[in-house]
């Protein structure tokens, strides 16, 4: 019987001390150095999930418990976030720099390996550079590039042993989608390449009156910026793009801003959004050529612009020069004018 008492003992023992290794909470703790901020939240997708105080020497602790194993968020403020992968049961220590937010932090302790992993990952990214000159590589040259690039990331991904499995199907998934959008992106690009003819807009309106198609402009180079009056970023290039217009004013080029705005920004109605097109160009006394593009989206579409401000450069017979040019408050832009002779 006492033998009998004493395993019985034993399993609730075991099995206390499994409980307490599986907990079902996280803990986690850290300093962050030249921290300025008092508290630290970390956050899901659908909202603040704890808020933790950070003492005046940058240090904090406290716990807290997730739905699941998953991406977070966590940020001292608006411009200072990282991600961050939680899962009950983990015990996390942070150390970094409040002034080099994420790039400089290292995790230890239960389940740091993925995190560790989200910042390589991120670095990586970084140093990617601007996608644009990968795109403008030859097509022999443009695959060792993107073959090389996801060598690295799996490189990456198989130098952390001790990852959530979700987390690497994430990560697999993502080099994935990257892979694949370089990929059409560049074999869209190439039906896009310089010295192809410029896809066109017809009958466009015309801020000071009547209608315009690209056809009226052969004989000029043009640069086309398309934006709309809802856009934060068009809106920035909006006083470089005038100096640029009354710096060549008198050169053979031909600089034109088409209107995309809509009417589902400006409560249903096209009338409304015509209206708010015009009435922002007059209040901000636009110069160039002011286009309005309407409900026809073909030009948009032709060239594939999903984002705005785009901006486009075509030669004196029609054809492209760069189906994504610099923007004109690049000093880049000023170098490919003086190149072309303009």
């Amino acid at each position: 019987m006492k033998k009998l008492s004493l395993l019985l003992f034993t399993i609730v023992l075991m099995s206390a001390c499994t409980k307490e290794h599986s907990k079902e909470y996280i803990t986690f703790q850290g300093k962050l150095e030249n921290n300025k901020d008092s508290v630290l939240t970390v956050a899901s997708r659908t909202g603040i999930i704890k808020t933790i105080q950070i003492n005046e020497d940058g240090t904090f602790k406290d716990t807290l418990k997730v739905a699941k194993g998953d991406i977070y968020t966590f940020q001292t403020s608006n411009a200072k976030r990282a991600p961050i992968y939680l899962k009950n049961g983990f015990d996390l220590q942070l150390t970094g720099d409040a002034e080099d937010f994420m790039t400089s932090f290292k995790y230890s302790g239960e389940g740091a390996e993925n995190s560790n992993f989200m910042i390589a990952q991120i670095k990586e990214s970084q140093h990617l550079g601007n996608p644009s000159l990968l795109l403008d590589l030859e097509e022999e040259a443009f695959k060792n590039k993107l073959e090389a690039i996801k060598k690295r990331y799996d490189s990456i991904l198989n130098s952390y042993q001790d990852i959530d499995s979700s987390l690497v199907s994430m990560a697999n998934q993502q080099t994935t989608q990257m892979m694949n959008y370089f990929t059409q992106t560049y074999a869209s690009n190439k039906g896009m390449a310089k010295g192809t003819p410029s896809p066109k807009f017809e009958n466009y309106v015309d801020f000071k009156g009547g209608k315009k198609s690209l056809d009226a402009f052969k004989g000029k180079y043009v640069y086309i910026d398309v934006w709309a009056t809802w856009c934060g970023p068009c809106i920035q290039q909006i006083p470089y793009l005038k100096e640029l217009e009354k710096e060549y004013h008198t050169k053979n080029i031909e600089f034109i801003s088409l209107s995309t705005d809509e009417s589902r920004r400006s409560g249903g109605s096209w009338e409304a959004a015509e209206k708010k097109w015009r009435d922002f160009v007059k209040a901000k006394q636009l110069t160039g050529t002011q286009l309005w593009a309407g409900q026809d989206f073909s030009f948009q579409q032709a060239y594939q612009i999903n984002s705005i401000p785009r901006f486009i450069l075509i030669d004196p017979q029609g054809n492209i020069v760069n189906a994504n040019a610099p923007r004109p408050s690049d000093p880049e832009l000023k170098e490919v004018f003086t190149s072309l002779g303009i």
